[in-house]
């Protein structure tokens, strides 16, 4: 079935629960959007539409997530991270055109999955890894964000061990992933894909799912206590730690 040729109405109703689900996630965690949308985008339009107009959207609710929570955004660890996750993006997308990416996906996959299911079973404490391992979270998730399009969760893995308030790990990990989309979005625009009307179309539409989506997520975290806000990160890694072991599978090579 050619899903390109579905009448406008039926394709933004039916990416609107996903869209929806996708910013309640990210407004809750920091991350996860793409995670979560993007398998079912897939459906209704092709993959090469949908990184450039999450990215859009991304932007509008890292704004959002900006004017709730901009002074919770731990800047101490965000000026190390970003120079290292540019690094890292730099060398995941050489590596992506040399190395195969199906058993990185593979290693990494079983990788996450482990670490979220060891910190449900051992939840960790705030301060409970040093400074020093900010090098490696952070050149290795610019690695993957690279590679993979999506790197927050290995931000997540660093910074639920590093600061105590939730609202500061949800900042400075929405602040994280904002500055990469907004990269993604000056490298789209200067190659011209934002020139399709379509294209920027369809990330209007998406706003109202997205600001939907942003509302709900506030509303569930304000009722949650760190411990909760932590199991439903590490849940959160797991379904991302999945996803991840799909997508090799169904990766051709």
């Amino acid at each position: 079935m050619d899903f390109g040729s579905l009448p406008s109405i039926w394709l933004l109703l039916l990416a609107f629960p996903a869209v929806t689900a996708a910013y309640t996630i990210f407004a809750m965690a920091g991350f996860g959007a793409v995670f979560i949308s993007a398998p079912a985008l897939a459906q209704v339009m092709p993959v090469a539409t949908i990184v450039p107009v999450l990215a859009l959207v991304d932007c509008a609710a890292a704004v959002i997530n900006g004017l709730k929570l901009g002074r919770k955004v731990a800047f101490d660890e965000m000026k190390w991270l970003i120079p290292l996750m540019v690094c890292g993006s730099l060398v995941g997308i050489k590596a992506l055109l040399v190395i195969p990416a199906k058993p990185m996906m593979y290693a990494l996959g079983v990788f996450v999955i482990g670490y979220a299911l060891y910190s449900l079973f051992i939840p960790p404490r705030q301060g409970e890894i040093s400074r020093k391992w900010i090098v490696p979270f952070g050149f290795f998730g610019g690695i993957f964000s690279g590679m993979f399009g999506s790197g927050g969760f290995v931000y997540a893995m660093y910074l639920t061990r590093r600061l105590f308030d939730r609202d500061a790990i949800r900042a400075t990990q929405a602040a994280l992933i904002s500055f990469s989309s907004f990269t993604r979005v000056v490298i789209f625009a200067i190659a011209g894909i934002y020139a399709d009307l379509h294209t920027l179309t369809l990330a209007i539409a998406c706003l109202p799912a997205m600001f939907l989506g942003t509302w709900l997520g506030h509303r569930i975290t304000v009722s949650m206590s760190r411990e909760q806000f932590l199991r439903a990160i590490y849940c959160l890694l797991l379904v991302s730690g999945s996803a991840l072991l799909m997508r090799a599978w169904f990766t051709v090579g």
